[in-house]
């Protein structure tokens, strides 16, 4: 595998507890699949200014993989998170 894949979790500063929950359903999916070593996982304030300007408005919690939003407005499933990952690393091999 070669470049990391980068995870952003999209949610409230501090984290809500839906938008925490979603950061540890990424968390658990990351390490379940083994890939923490290739794997970036970053918090993110979704009210940022730097944030609206990569995203626009996004319904929270939301989770971005390789600057795509995967998921938003809702605490996914850790099977969903663990689906888009071996997407993702499927189309990186």
């Amino acid at each position: 595998m070669g470049k990391k894949i980068i995870i952003e979790v999209l949610g409230s500063m501090p984290p809500c507890p839906k938008c925490r929950k979603t950061h540890e359903v990424v968390e658990e999916a990351v390490k379940e699949l083994g890939i923490s070593n290739v794997a970036e996982i970053l918090k993110l304030d979704a009210k940022s200014p730097e944030v609206i300007s990569k995203y626009g408005i996004v319904l929270i919690p939301a989770v971005a993989v390789n600057n795509i939003i995967r998921i938003s407005g809702r605490v996914p499933s850790k099977e969903e998170i663990k689906n888009i990952l071996k997407e993702v690393i499927a189309d990186r091999t």
